[in-house]
């Protein structure tokens, strides 16, 4: 009898424990004030006012029900909608919708949000009634969202305040000419609510290892897609970006890469053939080989089955001159199986994106 009550007293202390460590949720609205970031000249007369805004959040609290929870200190996820008026009549208004991670410092008062979404403008780019808008070529768009706030919850009946500073970024990759893009940056005021009210202890120490031993893994991965040249009009053209490198675990969350890229841009090779046309003056060879061969180094954060990754690259081999020569990718990844994974990136130069990558790899 005794031995029955034991098992009893021992299953009723799990079945608590495990429910302490469920997820639970919360939502967040923000109001967001700042200014358009001129990171080209064909922006400047865009710049009319101050942009303003709101962001609605739903987010999963975490409180350690997996262990990568634990070795993040347990964030928050969820998703996300935002509303921006650009004050402006030629830009409009956008729309955004995507997913969010909360990352959390400073015993939980410092809180640093990313999110990643689609995005819809209301006045897009337009041959006859909207020329002037170099910044929306397309209607639809990525959207990608930072936030760093000083944050405090269940100030009263689970209501907390939130205050700080955000930066918003809109590109369509190029995928349709013309695509300055819009960068915004400003602060922003916030109202947070969690639906538990009574929720479990968090520590904020992560007590998990970091410690990781794995061999060097050599990675081959295609990534494909379209866009157009910076010709408006020129038309979408497929791209195959393929790339070869090698990464080396550092411990649970961190990779370090050292690779290669080998570009193939029909669109750079319709652009030369037209330029080569279109003005004669500058001696430009219609024949000139429009592949390019970059090496990179890169890092990689893995969260579970997604990793975010950031690589910076240099043209080792360039015949014809369209970009700077260095080149940057964001982007993410989630690993299907431990040696295979696809993922979305965007290529740049600077502030300026060149192509939205889709892609496939192995790792081995």
């Amino acid at each position: 009898m005794r031995k029955c009550f034991c098992v009893l007293i021992v299953l009723m202390n799990s079945v608590v424990f495990g429910q302490q460590l469920e997820d639970t949720n919360s939502f967040e609205i923000y109001q967001l004030r700042g200014n358009i970031l001129p990171h080209s000249k064909e922006l400047y007369h865009l710049i009319t006012g101050h942009p303003e805004g709101v962001m609605v959040s739903f987010s999963k609290k975490t409180h350690g029900k997996e262990a990568w929870q634990k070795l993040y200190n347990y964030p928050d996820y969820g998703g996300y909608f935002l509303y921006q008026d650009f004050k402006n009549e030629i830009l409009g208004k956008n729309y955004a919708i995507g997913a969010h991670y909360n990352f959390y410092f400073l015993h939980r008062k410092l809180q640093f949000k990313i999110a990643q979404g689609i995005a819809m403008t209301t006045n897009p780019y337009d041959k006859v009634d909207n020329s002037k808008n170099r910044a929306f070529g397309s209607k639809y768009m990525g959207n990608t969202n930072f936030m760093l706030n000083f944050k405090k919850e269940n100030l009263a009946d689970g209501f907390g305040l939130e205050a700080g500073f955000f930066f918003t970024h809109y590109s369509n990759g190029r995928f349709k000419s013309p695509n300055s893009g819009i960068n915004t940056y400003g602060i922003n005021l916030g109202l947070n609510y969690n639906f538990c009210k009574s929720k479990p202890k968090i520590i904020d120490t992560v007590t998990v290892s970091l410690k990781f031993n794995e061999p060097i893994k050599f990675n081959f991965v295609f990534r494909t897609g379209f866009n157009e040249s910076i010709t408006i009009g020129s038309g979408q053209k497929p791209f195959y970006h393929i790339g070869f490198y090698a990464d080396k675990r550092i411990n649970k969350k961190s990779a370090l890469q050292l690779g290669a890229d080998l570009f193939l841009t029909t669109s750079i090779k319709e652009y030369i053939v037209y330029r080569s046309i279109a003005y004669p003056e500058d001696h430009i060879d219609r024949n000139t080989d429009y592949k390019r061969i970059g090496l990179f180094i890169g890092h990689e954060l893995f969260i579970n089955k997604i990793s975010l990754e950031t690589q910076v690259g240099y043209y080792v081999y360039r015949p014809f001159d369209l970009d700077v020569p260095i080149y940057d990718r964001l982007g993410m990844k989630y690993y299907w199986t431990p040696k295979i994974y696809s993922g979305v990136a965007v290529k740049t130069h600077g502030f300026l994106a060149e192509a939205t990558e889709f892609s496939v790899g192995i790792r081995l």
